[in-house]
């Protein structure tokens, strides 16, 4: 039960590693480990997401969940096609961050579908805590823990306190995705986006040539499980605004192992012959401007700052930014000092370079390839 000293110490635990600038390993493997003194668990899973669509980018395992991968597809698809009070998108904006399936349901857990069809049969767990990683409207990961039919299911004190640690978590994941830099490696052979459709039964059907080296990027590393867990969900949520339970197709900026950031875009193919429930989705690297706003949410800017920070990257001078913002010149330079210290560089040339170019910069060449990248 998180109660009194343990839970006060696993607190300050939590912040003082979310705020060491760990890779993203090694953040969520210490932290994890730390919550299980205050809330005991036999199994966690680690989610990160997209911040701005929420949708699931890695997943890493740990406990009796570790190394088990043959069901992660169904998870995303399960978790992201249908909606309950405890999806990780209903936490996204739900007032409090975290939930527990037994205390929902009045200790009915099988009126929760996830509970029921997935993770009963499939691992025997008999009750579900989650927190969402939000630190305002942003949402950067989540955390699903279980226990066995022999434990004591969550309890709302467990539940609150792990809400108490919604931030700290939301400031470890997006400063340990920022920790690792691109690797000095031209991209994968790929002319092109790389395409994969997925049948009615949720396998792939068909690939374009490179989809599988694409798919093989994905992998998160340590603790990761299948690398497949983003398509996964991304094939739920497309079955979903196709059957126009949401408006807009589902998508996700996420950063590979290797470091590199690839965009994943979703939706439902229909065909003359009636078939339904086919999902085409392509994978594609990340241009510039699709990751600069993610980027720079990750320093945690306030959002003057980032006004800021986006006419910076467009090299407008400090006057013009001061006009455009109607701002004095000295704000606009507490402003970038206060950039320069959240994102630790000194100038506006380190400031570009850190924001803009760590995906690019090192595979620069003087041959341009058909996709358009430097030939290494």
């Amino acid at each position: 039960m998180a109660r009194g000293l343990t839970a006060a110490r696993v607190r300050q635990d939590v912040d003082v590693v979310a705020r060491a600038g760990l890779d993203l390993d090694t953040f969520l493997a210490e932290a994890s480990a730390s919550v299980a003194r205050a809330v005991p668990w036999v199994s966690a899973c680690i989610a990160t997401h997209d911040p701005v669509t929420h949708m699931l980018t890695s997943a890493r395992k740990y406990g009796d969940l570790h190394n088990r991968n043959s069901h992660d597809v169904e998870f995303g698809v399960i978790e992201y096609g249908t909606v309950e009070p405890t999806a990780f998108t209903e936490l996204a904006r739900a007032e409090v961050p975290a939930a527990g399936v037994h205390l929902m349901t009045n200790g009915e857990v099988e009126r929760s579908g996830r509970m029921s069809s997935f993770m009963k049969p499939r691992f025997g767990y008999a009750d579900e805590a989650r927190l969402a990683f939000r630190d305002g409207s942003e949402v950067w990961g989540a955390m699903a823990i279980f226990r066995g039919a022999e434990d004591a299911p969550f309890d709302a004190a467990e539940i609150d306190f792990l809400a108490s640690l919604a931030a700290p978590f939301a400031h470890g994941v997006r400063t340990g995705m920022l920790a690792q830099l691109a690797e000095a490696r031209p991209p994968a052979a790929v002319t092109g986006p790389a395409v994969v459709i997925v049948g009615a039964d949720d396998q792939i059907v068909q690939m374009s040539l490179g989809a599988e080296q694409r798919i093989a990027d994905l992998d998160a590393g340590a603790n990761s499980g299948d690398p497949l867990s983003p398509i996964g969900a991304l094939i739920g949520a497309a079955r979903r605004y196709g059957r126009g339970e949401t408006t807009v197709p589902p998508r996700c900026r996420l950063r590979t192992g290797s470091g590199m950031w690839l965009v994943l875009h979703a939706g439902p193919l229909t065909t003359r012959d009636g078939r339904q429930g086919e999902v085409v989705i392509t994978i594609e690297e990340a241009r510039p401007p699709e990751i600069v706003a993610i980027v720079v949410a990750a320093y945690g800017l306030s959002p003057r700052e980032r006004d800021v920070v986006q006419l910076v990257l467009q090299g407008v001078d400090t006057k013009e930014i001061a006009g455009t913002l109607h701002l004095s010149t000295y704000t606009v330079q507490d402003h970038l000092k206060s950039v320069f210290d959240k994102a630790n560089v000194r100038s506006r040339r380190e400031l570009i370079s850190k924001v803009y170019f760590d995906q690019y910069v090192p595979r620069m060449g003087a041959e341009l390839s058909p996709t358009g990248w430097f030939v290494a």
